[in-house]
């Protein structure tokens, strides 16, 4: 089985990041929380800062884990191990392994094609955010 971390990083407003993942690799075209493979010798902690590093040009500061999530996919199965981090401000992404990345309340996340392993980590990020205030008339 393959571990992979992935971020939920979410912003002052209460947003998260999605990366689309480009179409022609594995679950082409499908959104993802960023991340990657955990290599050997790597805490998924460590393995995460990497890949946003390569992938996003990110950094974040604490990671608080989130619930592990198991999925058969027909290329293998993997471990993701999502973590949440927290920005103030909306950090600058360049995408140099994703074609698009959006920030998402919980109700446009759920319009949103997922990759599946992915799904499970949706509904506990949302019970973990504030209610978005209420609109006043």
């Amino acid at each position: 089985m393959t571990s992979v971390s992935c971020l939920v990083l979410v912003d002052a407003r209460g947003t998260w990041l999605a990366t689309q993942r480009p179409h022609g690799k594995a679950l082409g075209g499908l959104w993802e929380f960023p991340g990657g493979k955990v290599e050997q010798g790597e805490s998924p902690e460590d393995a995460l800062r990497r890949e946003l590093r390569e992938e996003l040009h990110v950094h974040v500061g604490p990671l608080e884990p989130l619930t592990p999530v198991t999925y058969d996919y027909a290329f293998g199965a993997i471990e993701l191990l999502p973590f949440l981090a927290r920005c103030g401000e909306r950090p600058a992404l360049v995408l140099n392994e994703h074609i698009r990345a959006r920030w998402l309340d919980s109700a446009a996340a759920q319009a949103l094609p997922w990759a599946p392993a992915d799904l499970p980590v949706l509904p506990e990020v949302a019970a973990r955010l504030p209610a978005p205030p209420e609109a006043t008339a």
